[in-house]
């Protein structure tokens, strides 16, 4: 996978007690049991990490994580 989703799974992993290794690519948030309060927490820590903002619709529950890091990436790139 690319760097940023490597970026991503370790905020993961640092801000919410998740295993990069058991993380998968499919994975939503929702399966991973991120409530709206983890969600915002993950929001402003990846918009500190990558630069970007980001809206509630272009990551929310049901986004896989390659969702996001894809989001993540065009956003970065744009910016």
């Amino acid at each position: 996978m690319s760097n940023v989703y490597d970026r991503l799974t370790k905020l993961l992993a640092e801000g919410f007690g998740l295993e990069p290794h058991e993380l998968s690519p499919s994975d939503t948030f929702s399966h991973l049991e991120m409530d709206s309060l983890a969600m915002v927490e993950l929001t402003v820590a990846a918009e500190e990490e990558f630069g970007v903002k980001l809206s509630e619709k272009e990551v929310g529950p049901d986004s896989t994580l390659a969702d996001a890091a894809r989001v993540l990436e065009q956003k970065a790139e744009a910016a």
